[in-house]
């Protein structure tokens, strides 16, 4: 590829869209105008650029909260101002210190209509780079990288991961041969296969404060098919049982033999069993059994030929034990891999629907961060199963799985007195505290109205056995007069119907 040829032909084609953009009137809105759409600044930052813009009503640029979104305004553009009102107003931009090139699009919206600017700092060009040189390196730069491809988790617009052996990068949305998105089956590229692609850096923020390092929207140059690949796995989901077994990987190998590598911080519970020959080997692994939590390693498998090494990799699960715990030991416990069972009640949800919940061991609920199978709502007792994790140093638990929903239904103290005994029905009421018969185990009477029922048992919170139920009255000063919310059965004793085994909701003093 003749890159002075490209060079100067876009330093023409850039001389022309200037100068119409200048020029051209009717390409404006009657709602919004702007004197250029084009911006160009200087690579070392030290001047500014400056348009004018003439607007019917106030206007702003704008920048979404999401760091992939095409329009955001990047980390390295200032711009001032960032909105006005109606009239003319000088807008001002400014760029960081930068070397080989970068642009953004950037949009003004402005009485229904958008007005669109492109910000050019430079002239674009592409640098044959390492992964961990475009990870060192700044963003909107062109890189062109060469390295296998070692997971595809999207299809449809080609997002995979590319290493070559210096470090991994993303690759976020993949063109195929016309230049389109969404065609990446088009393209063949597979796990294992060593391919050439060019594109711009992009630095994405993730929630837990690491950041992935992206090319966007790649061109792909090259294509070399690897040379071996997986065909598929016995079991088929490579998961080896908690007691330990074996998991069986078989390849197809054009190449000189097969070698296999497991990585050393698995090797104390994965070990190779026999490797096959041919065209079409198979490698056995045996997993010992798993006290811990669920576990998994990538297992990585070289040919060669002709001097040229080619791999592919196969993941191997093993299933582990499950530890009951309660919020307390939870949020106690390290972050890991270990998985944990929990129980409670679903004290809110955050601004995305995650559950809150909270048992008898901790006054403070912990986040159930995007729990599958989750239905429920405040006030219904889950149990669920996942990891230890961490956001902002706030413990809240991670790829979690819901295994039980009990509902509670909210009922006026009237209507609870109407339901049927039922140790498996479970209601939420609320009353003002009427008496209090026994402040050790929470005995007392709620009132609503001219309706009064005995509530047997008012527990911190579900689980709470033995001691562990007693003396909430006076830990949280409950007197008579205060708003009382508890969940709980409905049963009769001597004739008298019940909240049995109330369980502590909230109050209001």
């Amino acid at each position: 590829m003749n890159y002075k040829f490209l060079f100067t032909a876009f330093v023409a084609l850039m001389s022309m869209v200037l100068v119409s953009c200048n020029d051209d009137e009717a390409t404006y809105l009657s709602e919004i105008r702007v004197s250029q759409s084009y911006v160009a600044l200087p690579e070392d930052g030290k001047e500014t650029a400056t348009i004018e813009i003439t607007a019917a009503d106030s206007w702003e640029f704008y920048d979404s909260d999401n760091a992939k979104d095409t329009y955001k305004i990047p980390d390295w553009l200032e711009i001032t101002p960032k909105s006005g009102v109606a009239g003319t107003s000088k807008i001002t931009f400014k760029a960081t210190e930068n070397k080989g090139g970068r642009s953004c699009e950037l949009k003004i919206k402005c009485a229904g209509k958008e007005q669109h600017i492109n910000v050019i700092q430079g002239v674009k060009s592409v640098e044959n780079a390492t992964c961990a040189q475009v990870i060192a390196g700044p963003e909107s730069k062109t890189y062109r990288v060469t390295g296998a491809c070692t997971g595809i988790y999207n299809t449809t617009y080609g997002n995979w991961y590319l290493n070559d052996g210096t470090g991994e990068i993303t690759i976020y949305g993949t063109l195929d041969k016309n230049g389109q998105t969404k065609n990446f089956l088009s393209l063949g590229i597979e796990v294992g296969d060593v391919v050439t692609v060019e594109g711009p850096k992009k630095e994405y923020k993730n929630s837990d404060g690491s950041v992935t390092h992206e090319l966007v929207d790649v061109t792909v140059i090259k294509i070399e098919k690897s040379l071996i690949k997986v065909t598929d796995t016995n079991p088929e989901d490579a998961t080896a049982p908690l007691e330990g077994g074996n998991v069986t990987v078989n390849l197809e190998c054009k190449g000189n033999g097969v070698s296999v590598e497991i990585p050393e911080a698995a090797q104390s519970w994965l070990s190779m069993v026999s490797v096959g020959g041919g065209a079409t080997p198979a490698v056995v692994f045996k997993a010992a059994p798993n006290t811990g939590g669920d576990r998994n390693c990538e297992v990585t498998f070289k040919t060669t030929q002709g001097g040229k090494e080619y791999s592919c990799v196969a993941t191997i699960y093993q299933k582990g034990a499950i530890i009951a715990a309660s919020v307390a030991e939870f949020k106690a416990a390290a972050e890991g891999d270990f998985q944990y069972r929990l129980s409670g009640v679903v004290t809110g949800l955050d601004s995305k629907g995650n559950p809150y919940i909270r048992d008898y061991s901790d006054m403070e609920s912990v986040l159930v961060y995007k729990p599958t199978g989750f239905t429920g709502k405040v006030g219904d007792i889950i149990t669920v199963v996942g990891k230890r994790g961490a956001y902002n140093g706030v413990a809240q638990m991670t790829s979690p799985v819901v295994e039980d929903i009990k509902t509670v239904t909210q009922v006026s103290l009237a209507e609870f007195l109407t339901k049927e005994d039922s140790k498996d029905v479970y209601y939420m009421v609320t009353g003002a505290i009427d008496e209090i018969a026994n402040a050790t185990y929470g005995n007392l009477y709620l009132k609503d109205g001219d309706t009064r029922v005995y509530v047997y048992g008012t527990y911190p919170g579900w689980g709470a056995t033995g001691d562990a139920r007693k003396n909430l009255v006076a830990t949280l000063g409950l007197e008579v007069g205060d708003e009382l919310t508890v969940i709980g059965t409905k049963t009769t004793y001597n004739g008298t119907p019940q909240v049995n085994n109330g369980i502590y909701f909230n109050h209001v003093k």
